[in-house]
């Protein structure tokens, strides 16, 4: 949410025009009385006079005209303390004040008429023409109605004047920036003032709208920020193309301008827009990327009125896994993970988004195998989504134990089960940390990767009959999943600081969750069974940069309001991600951004045995034993700012071990 920080010297002085106007800020009601009589009288004269087309002689000649005047000023005042037009609060006048005051003035002239026919039939030698009746009545409303605008334009513009101003400039000439410019102006305590436009449209540039001046976008801010010291942009372009955002907000962060956005017209209170609804930037929106159009129809073939399994379907990657397979009607959908409480909310999301869906939570533990079994044999799933994974690396690296038989065992149980309820395919979510491992959660999803790559070719390498085709995705870090680096940097932000940061060049990819889902899908889709399919993840971010745009996007300064700490690598950390092996190679597909990675073979029977043996260090908790054999099923996994690094011997080799196809 957008929230207003003034200096403690505009609070001051805010602080002492309040008290000023606080005191006096009503103008009392027997001065609106007198006004409104001393008008009246005024509007009667004036009557007159334009009825004797300003012939001074023929308004003095008129007979009965002081008389008049009398039962006029009479007349006023017992219209306006019946009516009471002198109650309102002239700097709050309003529509319905206007409408009070046409009644009292209608009245009032409905009572002259009564005058007029009452001197007619007394044959009295005063006269009220009814002419005159006429134009009293329009030019008392006029008078009426103006001074009380003049006295609310000038408390307004007093109060304008006497509030310190933000300087701000409005991102889209359009209807957007239209819209935003009237709020601004209509909500005089917001503390914003708009000096002008800034637009890419040429044909805009140096034109005016309410009469601020368009600028052009790309030259001109530095011309406005010395001219007018601009604090604040509001972009108002709904649908801006993610690349122009970023280079606008990294040019406005660069003049330390602030950047917030208005919200999408769908989010508007009550269909219309406020300035509480102004928000900054997220990171997560600068970090996107264009979206990804897959125009498969495969995918609504192979996933429409199917029977569909989800693990760890109610954590962030799972979550939308099932967002988006449930676009596509499947006929039974079910959630497996052993959260219960967050499995009960997804549910409760799913079933209201998605009502007419067959959807099927299961608490269950992967690697239980019998619970899973269970789940197999009573929903019999056609498609299976392995997301259910420990994937917290410093974790992971103090309890290896828990990475193998979740991450391995439990990917094992899953994959075994798959092919003995013949379940069409396998579908898992690695990571790019299996790339290169430098700790157990990496090298613990690299064995799991192996292990369905050679379980999917020993059934095609042995003609042995299998419905079961097996895939991996593999790719970096998502926006906004749990245990990302960005909700952290929030958490720190919004305490103050410091910010921690592991190393100064420490780097990663990022994409968003609907992405990495929808590549998922994809592959489930594409793959014929033992590949491992990677993602285009762009431009790996420099962490220590992701931070200080993260601290400027919230109108804070790096290193002066918050403090980037440097921690040094966690356990089996490293500094930059890999997507592909050192020896691997990559081959396209019929999608730009999406490659198969060619990997290394491995035996089934060595990988099984392995495995196996693997899993019974895990069960008795061996640790350093668990890692020696990890090393020696992985020997690329070379350990860093771990005490395991001991454990790594350069002699060792995988033709060494035999395990070679």
């Amino acid at each position: 949410m957008f929230t207003l920080s003034p200096s403690p010297q505009r609070v001051k002085k805010e602080a002492f025009f309040t008290l000023r106007i606080s005191s006096s800020r009503f103008i009392p009601r027997w001065l609106v009385f007198s006004i409104d009589t001393i008008i009246s009288t005024i509007a009667f004269v004036c009557a007159f006079i334009m009825f004797y087309d300003f012939n001074i002689h023929a308004l003095f000649a008129h007979k009965g005209l002081e008389t008049l005047v009398y039962i006029n000023l009479l007349i006023s005042i017992a219209v306006s303390l019946t009516f009471k037009t002198y109650a309102g609060i002239i700097r709050l006048t309003s529509l319905q004040d206007m409408a009070r005051i046409f009644n009292a003035i209608f009245f009032n002239a409905v009572l002259l008429g009564v005058v007029k026919l009452g001197l007619s039939n007394i044959e009295s030698i005063i006269i009220l023409p009814l002419n005159v009746i006429l134009k009293y009545f329009l030019i008392l409303f006029f008078f009426s109605t103006s001074y009380r605008f003049l006295i609310k334009l000038g408390f307004e513009s007093i109060r304008r004047e006497n509030t310190l101003k933000k300087s701000i400039l409005i991102f889209g000439a359009g209807e957007s920036g239209m819209i935003t410019k009237h709020v601004i102006n209509h909500e005089a305590q917001c503390g914003l003032k708009v000096i002008g436009f800034l637009d890419d449209n040429l044909n805009k540039v140096g034109k005016y709208i309410d009469g601020i001046k368009i600028y052009n976008a790309r030259t001109d801010i530095q011309f406005l920020v010395d001219k007018y010291k601009v604090e604040e942009v509001i972009i108002s372009i709904q649908n801006l193309d993610i690349n122009r955002k970023r280079e606008l907000v990294d040019i406005c962060l660069l003049h330390e301008i602030k950047v917030v956005t208005i919200p999408r017209a769908s989010n508007w209170i009550d269909g219309s827009f406020n300035l509480n609804q102004l928000r900054n930037i997220k990171i997560e929106e600068l970090l996107e990327r264009e979206v990804i159009t897959i125009q498969n129809a495969k995918v609504t073939d192979e996933l429409r009125n199917k029977r569909i399994l989800v693990t760890g379907a109610a954590g962030s990657i799972g979550s939308e896994v099932v967002r988006q397979v449930l676009k596509f009607n499947p006929e039974l959908l079910v959630l497996c993970d052993q959260a219960e409480t967050a499995l009960y909310n997804i549910e409760l999301e799913f079933k209201e988004s998605f009502p007419n869906a067959c959807i099927q939570p299961f608490i269950a533990d992967i690697r239980n195998k019998e619970r899973m079994e269970y789940l197999f044999d009573k929903y019999k799933p056609e498609i299976v989504f392995h997301a259910a994974a420990y994937k917290h690396v410093p974790m992971m690296e103090h309890h290896p134990s828990e990475a193998i038989l979740t991450n391995v065992g439990g990917t094992k149980n899953v994959a075994d089960l798959s092919v003995k309820y013949q379940v069409e395919k396998f579908v898992m979510i690695s990571t790019d940390k299996a790339v290169n491992p430098t700790n157990v959660m990496g090298a613990s999803k690299r064995i799991a990767e192996i292990y369905t790559q050679s379980l999917n070719d020993y059934y095609v390498q042995n003609g042995i009959e299998s419905s079961t085709r097996f895939i991996t995705t593999r790719f970096g870090n998502v926006l906004g999943s749990n245990g990302s680096v960005i909700p952290r940097f929030k958490e720190q932000i919004e305490k103050g600081g410091p910010i921690t940061v592991t190393h100064p060049d420490i780097n990663r990819y990022f994409m968003t969750i609907p992405e990495a889902c929808q590549l998922v899908i994809e592959a489930g889709t594409m793959g014929n069974g033992g590949e491992i399919f990677v993602f285009d993840m762009g431009k790996s971010v420099k962490i220590v940069d992701l931070a200080k745009k993260m601290i400027q996007l919230s109108g804070l300064t790096p290193d002066k309001d918050i403090q980037i700490v440097f921690t040094g690598l966690r356990p089996g950390e490293k500094l930059y991600e890999e997507l592909l092996n050192d020896s691997e190679c990559v081959q396209k597909t019929h999608h730009e951004k999406i490659k198969i990675a060619r990997v290394r073979k491995y035996k089934y029977e060595w990988v099984e045995e392995s495995i196996n043996e693997l899993l019974s260090s895990a069960t008795n908790f061996q640790e350093k034993s668990i890692v020696r054999q990890m090393k020696l099923i992985v020997p690329e996994f070379k350990s860093k700012q771990s005490v395991y690094e001991e454990l790594d011997a350069p002699h060792l080799s995988l033709e060494q071990a035999n395990i070679a196809v």
